[in-house]
């Protein structure tokens, strides 16, 4: 069943994290510092949300990086639940897409938690500050809408920020598949 995003209040500060990507290595947030713009994704592999963007997330993802900025993938969900979202389905997801951005494994889920993120795929914005300018959507396009999937709603937030600019209300949420929270014992 699709959710939408919740809509965290803009000027948040982005939560620190410390993650493991792929082959282990810890990022800190604050390895992505210095530049003025940083997206942080949160995404899986099993969900036809996120494979329906995902190889325009990759180009979205260049063009980020391009001027200046950076994309951070993170993946929350439950692994015991959805096994094709632990590490080795995440770097088939990495090699299908053509993805060139860290992607993380928020394996306690503390950190999707601490961002307010609710559905995958769910995108936060923030500016060189670090608080958050936008949250919401890629694009209007979900699985069989007929919409364009070209990043533009991210693309829009993206170049706002990187103006000094705020990006302009309504933000649309995302939707996609609620996060697979594992059960509390």
């Amino acid at each position: 069943m699709a959710l939408s995003s919740a809509l965290v209040p803009l000027g948040t500060p982005a939560p620190d994290f410390v993650l493991p990507d792929l082959e282990g290595r810890p990022v800190h947030l604050s390895d992505l510092r210095d530049q003025p713009v940083l997206v942080v994704a949160f995404l899986c592999n099993h969900c036809p949300y996120v494979q329906h963007v995902e190889q325009q997330l990759g180009e979205v993802a260049r063009q980020v990086e391009e001027a200046g900025g950076a994309l951070v993938g993170i993946c929350s969900n439950d692994v015991i639940g959805y096994p094709d979202d632990d590490v080795p389905g995440l770097v088939a997801q990495v090699a299908r897409a053509g993805w060139s951005f860290p992607y993380l494994v928020d394996s306690d889920q503390d950190i999707a938690r601490a961002f307010g993120a609710a559905c995958t795929p769910d995108f936060f914005v923030y500016g060189p500050d670090r608080a958050l300018r936008y949250r919401g959507a890629f694009d209007a396009a979900t699985p069989g809408n007929d919409e364009p999937v070209d990043g533009s709603l991210l693309l829009a937030a993206v170049s706002h920020v990187l103006a000094g600019e705020e990006v302009p209300e309504p933000h649309r949420p995302s939707l996609g598949c609620g996060i697979k929270w594992r059960s509390k014992p």
